[in-house]
């Protein structure tokens, strides 16, 4: 079987690669780029505590150092705060990281993975699809062809793979603007985020009153100005005014030190694929989306799209095509992407307008702040996780189906689970090995040595029904689970998302359930028959 060819070696690129890696499906990275990026201090990325756990998995280290988890968030408005937030274990900090030390962390995984060949300086220029595999041509200095069995761009906003397929792209231009700066300084309450809205020092040159500021790690701070509508040059000699003024009116001091390390303009669209499928090929990341409007993070979506489809091509390279399994990535994917895009696009001129009568109503202010904090720190629709309510690989009605906390579609709760060797361990450390997972909540189970209760109760039956399910699944067991009652089955995909909730061992609905999650039952208009009868 010939590898998947993944077009673009950046971190959803890379990602994905490894994610595969993961599951023993062969990769060939195309990067027309030398192997290496450019260090941009100013060009980062925010991830949230998943898609870091993601990428620590993958890269087989922390990135803890490499980034930094924010000790809390703040929001100002003029002289005031509005919001002050501390994070805690039921509340994780994101964790802030540049993107080139997030890229070179994953190119070092996957030079030490022989299951991923990185083919550099080595640009798409051409491709043809059969109903057997993908053949790509690449202008290097030789000239190669390429075969794989599927092809995945990842290739970035003006992605090749997107235009040779002639997919539209539509969406809106220059959403946002924002002036950039990467300074070494020293900052009041260092290690916390904020945003500071309206200023109350004089603003010179073509900026609006809005600054976002996000500490990395060894003093450096991420600015982020926000730019009037329009098509204002931002000279270097305004935003070094800019930097100054800033400083000073953060800090205090007359002439405060600082130490520019990077500069430039981010201009924010917000544009998503028609299609993310195309027979063979695929799009993700920046070639299938383009978000960032009131600070929800384009990177981690893509990394998410990279989770996503891993898994849904390991059963097809392996086993031969699942039409429905790989069908869902875009219509999972995408409608998260279009609702988190309707959500910013709705409340951008609430946001954005400034002044009318908004101003004048007690509260909106503080309201305000909240809803640009979502986007920031991944709450609510602008930015929270996003579930597969409506997933074609959603099961069908089920007798002993029960609710938990999580919802049938979200990503399940990080809990800690015994394993089939008896160790314990996150269960976000199980996931992404192509398997799915059932986890039975058993409390008292930890406090005795698994040879003790593995033989007994309804650990047998439910090992047994574990054995029979269409697809390989590694049985786990949990003391507890938010919401969840003693013997609650859950039904947990390869990526982390709850298929469902079991009361006891069913092992007819966690056939139907596994079944359903593979693409191969479970359609929507099956529930809405079911629900009508």
């Amino acid at each position: 079987m010939d590898p998947v060819i993944v077009v673009g070696a950046g971190p959803v690129g890379l990602t994905l690669a490894l994610a595969l890696a993961r599951q023993e499906v062969p990769s060939v990275v195309l990067d027309e780029g030398p192997g290496a990026d450019a260090p941009r201090a100013a060009r980062t990325g925010v991830l949230r505590e998943d898609t870091a756990a993601l990428v620590e998995r993958l890269a087989g280290t922390p990135l803890g150092g490499a980034g930094l988890r924010w000790a809390g968030w703040r929001s100002l408005r003029r002289k005031q705060v509005m919001l002050d937030i501390a994070f805690a274990d039921d509340d994780p900090a994101p964790l802030h990281i540049a993107q080139h030390v997030l890229t070179g962390a994953l190119r070092a995984a996957v030079a030490r993975e022989p299951l991923v060949e990185l083919a550099v300086d080595s640009r798409l220029d051409s491709m043809e699809q059969e109903s057997t595999g993908v053949t790509v041509h690449t202008r290097d200095p030789g000239g190669t062809w390429w075969r794989g069995s599927y092809l995945v761009g990842c290739d970035g906003p003006r992605s090749t793979v997107r235009k040779l397929q002639d997919i539209r792209f539509p969406g809106r231009t220059a959403v946002e603007r924002h002036a950039v700066a990467a300074v070494r300084t020293e900052l009041p309450r260092p290690g916390e985020a904020f945003l500071h809205r309206l200023p109350p020092w004089r603003t010179t040159g073509p900026f609006a009153g809005e600054i976002a500021a996000r500490p990395l790690p060894d003093d450096v701070w991420r600015l982020d100005w926000l730019l009037p509508p329009g098509k204002d040059l931002v000279t270097p000699e305004l935003l070094l005014a800019r930097i100054r003024e800033t400083l000073i009116g953060w800090t205090g001091e007359t002439s405060p030190s600082y130490e520019l390390l990077d500069t430039g303009v981010h201009t924010v669209h917000h544009r998503v694929a028609r299609r993310w499928r195309a027979g063979r090929i695929f799009l993700a990341g920046d070639a299938a989306h383009l978000l960032g409007a009131l600070g929800t993070q384009g990177l981690d979506e893509g990394l998410r799209d990279a989770d996503n489809l891993a898994w849904k091509l390991a059963p097809a390279w392996h086993h031969g095509p699942h039409e429905g399994l790989l069908d869902s990535y875009q219509t999972e994917r995408r409608a998260i992407v279009a609702a988190r895009l309707r959500a910013a696009d709705q409340l951008l001129p609430v946001l954005r307008g400034g002044g009318g009568l908004r101003s004048l109503v007690p509260g909106s202010g503080r309201g305000h702040d909240a809803l640009l904090m979502d986007g920031h720190l991944g709450h609510g629709a602008l930015g929270a996780p996003g579930a597969y309510s409506d997933s074609p690989l959603t099961p069908p009605p089920l007798d002993g189906e029960i609710l938990v906390d999580t919802p049938a579609g979200a990503p399940v709760a990080d809990v800690l689970v015994t394993t089939e060797d008896g160790s314990f361990v996150p269960l976000r450390e199980r996931l992404g090995r192509g398997a799915l997972l059932v986890v039975l909540i058993a409390p008292g189970t930890g406090v005795w040595e698994r040879r003790h209760w593995v033989s007994a109760g309804i650990m047998p039956r439910l090992a047994a029904a574990v054995t029979a399910l269409p697809h390989p699944a590694e049985l786990l067991v949990a003391e507890s689970y938010p919401g969840a009652a003693p013997h609650t089955v859950l039904l947990v995909r390869p990526d982390g998302h709850l298929v469902t909730a079991l009361s006891g061992v069913r092992p007819a609905d966690l056939y139907t359930a596994a079944e359903a999650a593979l693409g191969g039952a479970g359609r929507t208009e099956d529930r809405a028959e079911a629900g009508a009868r």
